[in-house]
């Protein structure tokens, strides 16, 4: 199990006219990423971007999902001790039930991520992009050191071997980047979401560059995940976003309540060692594998609100 909210931290940009390059209607553009300079937010809220009117399950059906949920977690919650010792297959076939105990279809397309030391980046939608991505290949995640201090989740996540990063002392940047390089040394995978933020999936942010170094640093690959979410008859669906000003509650009692909600995991080409000189080059081959570039870059204003960080 892993954390709410993830995220690497770089340079804040923008992303005015991403969603018109990804064919996104002008009217749900998103005009710019707002930040403070090492707190990157998206500009995504549940009232601008939320659409959940589709088909909703019965009240009594969506409060036995969630059960089935919290089940699932308590068994992983028990299981937390055995750390290495449960095969990676059980994780991730564990990982794909958490997601379908919610009612979400799970659809995983591409090869597998490679063994060893590996770097998984992908783009951040959803709570459930935890699990999903877990069901591609079980991995330590990199988490804000915030949730060390809630309740219960705090003490899982660290008890789940997850790398935390303080965003509020960039001194301490380096430092992060280190221990992921030294976990990424150690054969383990490392999971991020580079943008730092959630978004919508109507539009996407920046893949920030600091846990690139840590790639380039340890010299494994670095393996691009494309994360996604539809309606059954494949178009977009932005049921299961967790921004902005959503509570974990209401994002989970949303995604319950849907109906015929489908994540998408499409595993790409894993990039390997050697084939960027840096990290910038390393983020944006990364970005571009996953389907999310064509970024407009800029300074931005101060943080006012919006997104998950």
């Amino acid at each position: 199990m892993s954390t709410p909210s993830l995220g690497a931290v770089g340079v804040p940009t923008a992303t005015a006219g991403k969603a018109q390059a990804t064919g996104v209607p002008a009217p749900l553009a998103h005009p710019v990423e707002v930040a403070t300079l090492w707190r990157p937010s998206a500009p995504c809220t549940p009232q601008g971007c939320v659409d959940a009117t589709g088909p909703a399950r019965a009240l009594p059906l969506a409060a036995l999902r969630i059960a089935a949920v919290l089940l699932l977690l308590i068994v992983g919650f028990l299981l937390t001790p055995l750390g290495g010792r449960i095969p990676g297959a059980l994780v991730r076939r564990w990982s794909r039930w958490v997601v379908r105990a919610a009612g979400v279809r799970v659809r995983i397309d591409g090869g597998a991520a490679p063994e060893g030391g590996l770097l998984l980046v992908a783009n951040h939608v959803s709570w459930l992009d935890i699990p999903l991505l877990a069901a591609v290949r079980p991995a330590r995640m990199l988490a804000k050191s915030e949730i060390r201090d809630w309740p219960v989740a705090g003490w899982m996540t660290a008890r789940s071997g997850a790398l935390f990063i303080d965003r509020d002392r960039i001194r301490a940047l380096p430092g992060t980047v280190a221990r992921i390089a030294e976990a990424l040394r150690a054969g383990d995978a490392v999971a991020v979401f580079p943008e730092g933020s959630t978004w919508c999936g109507r539009a996407q942010g920046h893949f920030r560059r600091a846990a690139f170094q840590a790639a380039l640093d340890a010299g494994v690959p670095v393996q691009p995940v494309r994360l996604r979410y539809r309606a059954a008859q494949g178009t977009p669906d932005t049921a299961a976003a967790f921004v902005g000003a959503d509570s974990l509650l209401t994002s989970v009692w949303r995604v319950v309540r849907a109906r015929e909600l489908v994540a998408e995991a499409e595993v790409r080409e894993p990039i390997a060692p050697g084939s960027c000189p840096d990290r910038r080059s390393l983020a944006e081959a990364a970005q571009l594998s996953t389907g999310l570039g064509g970024v407009v870059r800029r300074r931005l204003p101060v943080r006012t609100g919006g997104g998950r960080a």
